[in-house]
């Protein structure tokens, strides 16, 4: 089932994490990969370096904000989504501290606009990618992660109640994992 998964989308995907995330998608070798992400410079290094494989992967390089939920529902229905891996965060301990309202507003209400436009595209799969910081935080950005789990849960705990109405048809599965200090990533 995974392979058969053709419309992909990775946020973040020019952070170390969601980088190395297209890397490995695009040798499940969907029709498209939609790479969103906010910093120009790390979305144009991932673009290029993508397109200078050998692959049949359409690339579609996203310059854009998680947090505008119109713009989000655009890109989902335009690019007809069907699996959203959401890698975009914040994840440097010291300046979420010191950046707390944009820490905040990127992990937690950025999370909260993709759950929210998952939900209305009926997109199949949405994976929020969290970390282990988000154990009983002792920190914003460890606190903000974990209450984005807390929106993915609630999300899914929406989509399995819906289920009970015949009349609405809702597939969305909303699910996260939790890394570690990844080898080589940003911030590890």
């Amino acid at each position: 089932e995974f392979r058969r998964m053709l419309f992909r989308s990775v946020t973040g995907a020019g952070g170390s994490i969601g980088s190395e995330l297209c890397r490995k998608i695009i040798e499940l070798n969907p029709k498209r990969l939609v790479m969103i992400e906010n910093s120009e410079i790390n979305l144009y290094s991932i673009n290029q370096e993508l397109l200078s494989k050998d692959i049949e992967v359409e690339l579609v390089p996203i310059l854009g904000n998680i947090v505008d939920t119109n713009f989000i529902i655009y890109i989902f229905r335009k690019f007809r989504i069907e699996v959203v891996y959401h890698a975009a965060a914040f994840k440097h301990v010291p300046l979420v501290e010191n950046n707390v309202i944009q820490g905040l507003l990127n992990n937690v209400i950025g999370t909260y606009s993709l759950c929210k436009a998952s939900y209305e595209t009926n997109i199949k799969k949405f994976i929020l990618i969290s970390t282990d910081k988000a154990v009983r935080p002792a920190n914003v950005m460890g606190a903000s992660k974990r209450f984005a789990e807390k929106i993915v849960l609630s999300f899914q705990k929406k989509v399995n109640n819906k289920k009970n109405d015949k009349s609405i048809y809702q597939k969305t599965k909303y699910s996260m994992v939790r890394f570690g200090n990844v080898l080589n990533s940003s911030g590890s």
